[in-house]
């Protein structure tokens, strides 16, 4: 038995915590009927000011489902969902199961081939989105898919009283030629949809990689997949609901999905939402919905901090913080801690995990590795074993480098309509991350970066984070990323884009001479470029990738 089965991690977690837990509802509709039956007059979400019980909840996705059947929606059909975050992007979601279906989440950020990929690959037969995403893109693509119903809804739909200042530029844009959300609702009210009985094994949603590393694909999530990870954030985090969860990341994000809405759904918690981040209308949301909870990228968490209203604010409730889906720098833990009052809890999965599979104990401080400098991403959540490996597939002994494999009930069976991608990623049900990582004595995770992602210096090996964690700890540095280029003398050279924080100055070569004196020779970066705003996905990772085929680009000869 390797020392991954054995979990050496146990005796670190709190006292009372479960080591294993099983899932208590068969699909997310039964969790959130069993939530709806017991918290009627609980709000479900609260958008901007405006609360949504669960008793509304339930009426409404009664009758959009309703709605969807009368237009042709049945058993095993994909509704693709293309809405910012707004309360229709969970009625969508729950109709599209009340109708046996399954919801296809689309990034609102997508443009006219990305959408067109997507509703092609997931075979969807309806959408719902937003009247100006209809406009800019949905009109122009749908007839290059299968969609056959089209709903378009909008972000002034649900609100309270006169447009919040974030929505000050929104307008009306209906089109004839689609059917309305509110008024198929009104249609369909108190008409309860015929449900067909649904298992643990039907696809609650297909959420597509965000192809940073290649083309996206389906992640096939489950029921069992998204009840379970609903569950180990509840028990992790110690959530319940008297609790609030401020959705930061996008609905449509895996994050979103299960941190946010299925979590709601589970507990009972209300789910603040605001169409779209913006620090100080999300500090202002902490404030007066007395918000507790949130998982975002760390990304959100740095632009809170440095929000110019953040050190007036009461947030004393705002204790249950989690970060993922980007690398944590120790020193932005510690800043984010001095000026909000509450420590970062590191988490780490992936669409394929269903979000976590990693994640630091609440109450306890995530140790750094002294090797590399990185923040420890927790430990496996209930039930989930992780192995490290090498590029042969054996294990390696702690303390060693290697891929990051991980099994469990949250990991997805596969990827739609791929078994090629799904055999690669995932041979025997164990998911291939392709994340490097190490794990200690005591069973603590570290990543240190993406295989695909490490820079070859004169035939030494740097990970972008270990140079990105030495920035984070000037104190002008806002926002790294760090890339590898080619180098005719040294085959690729380390170059860094920094943002700096607002009111800050530092030149170039003083930040390279910060990192002379705290990292090898072969390390530190040999270009500094300061840039506005680093590019990211909409879920807030940083897009190295992007950065590094601009450089590349410009760096070749011109015919």
């Amino acid at each position: 038995m390797s020392v991954y089965d054995e979990r050496p991690w146990l005796a670190r977690y709190p006292e009372g915590l479960p080591h294993d837990i099983e899932r208590e509802h068969e699909t997310m509709l039964e969790a959130f009927t069993a939530t709806a039956a017991r918290l009627p007059q609980q709000p479900a979400i609260v958008y901007f000011d405006r609360p949504i019980s669960y008793r509304e909840l339930d009426e409404i996705t009664d009758a959009l489902a309703s709605g969807l059947q009368a237009q042709g929606f049945k058993q095993g059909d994909r509704l693709a969902v293309y809405l910012q975050n707004v309360p229709q992007f969970a009625m969508a979601m729950i109709a599209a199961w009340k109708a046996g279906g399954i919801m296809v989440s689309v990034n609102p950020m997508l443009r006219h081939k990305e959408v067109t990929t997507l509703l092609r690959d997931s075979g969807a037969v309806a959408l719902v989105t937003l009247e100006s995403l209809w406009d800019e893109v949905a009109r122009d693509v749908v007839a290059d898919s299968d969609v056959s119903i089209v709903v378009t809804t909008s972000e002034l739909d649900f609100l309270d009283g006169d447009a919040p200042s974030l929505l000050a530029s929104s307008q009306r844009h209906r089109d004839a030629a689609t059917l309305d959300l509110v008024e198929l609702v009104e249609v369909h009210r108190g008409h309860g949809p015929a449900t067909p009985r649904m298992t643990a094994d039907d696809i609650a949603f297909l959420t597509y990689t965000s192809g940073t590393t290649g083309p996206p694909k389906g992640a096939i999530n489950s029921h069992a997949n998204v009840v379970f990870n609903a569950q180990s954030y509840r028990d992790w985090v110690g959530l319940d609901d008297r609790d609030a969860v401020l959705g930061v990341a996008p609905l449509f994000h895996i994050t979103g999905l299960v941190g946010h809405v299925a979590v709601g759904l589970l507990t009972g918690m209300p789910i603040v939402l605001s169409y779209r981040f913006d620090a100080e209308v999300a500090l202002d949301l902490i404030e007066r919905h007395g918000v507790t909870f949130t998982v975002g990228s760390i990304t959100v968490f740095i632009a809170l901090m440095n929000a110019p209203s953040a050190g007036s604010r009461d947030l004393s409730k705002f204790k249950k913080i989690v970060s993922g889906g980007a690398p944590i720098a120790p020193p932005t833990v510690k800043a984010f801690e001095e000026k909000m009052g509450a420590y970062i809890h590191n988490i780490y999965g992936l669409t394929e995990t269903t979000s976590p599979s990693h994640c630091v104990p609440m109450g306890r401080r995530a140790p750094v590795d002294e090797g590399s400098g990185a923040l420890s991403v927790g430990v496996p959540i209930f039930n989930t074993v992780v192995r490290l490996v090498d590029e042969e597939g054996n294990e390696v002994a702690p303390g060693e480098v290697g891929e990051i494999v991980t099994s469990g009930p949250q990991v997805v069976s596969g990827y739609w309509n791929n078994p090629e991608e799904t055999e690669h990623a995932l041979p025997g049900g164990a998911l291939h991350t392709g994340d490097v990582g190490v794990m200690d004595a005591d069973g603590w995770f570290y990543i240190v970066d993406r295989k695909k992602d490490m820079i070859n210096a004169a035939g030494y090996k740097v990970w972008p984070r270990e140079v990105e964690d030495v920035l984070y700890g000037h104190e002008a540095v806002r926002e790294v990323a760090v890339v590898g280029l080619p180098d005719e003398y040294r085959g690729e050279t380390v170059k860094a884009f920094v943002s700096l924080k607002p009111g800050a100055e530092v030149g170039a070569d003083a930040l390279i001479a910060f990192c002379k004196e705290r990292m090898a020779a072969y390390k530190y970066p040999r270009d500094i470029e300061f840039v506005d705003e680093l590019p990211k996905t909409a879920s807030g990772k940083i897009l190295r990738r992007e950065l590094r085929d601009k450089e590349v680009a410009a760096q070749r000869p011109r015919s």
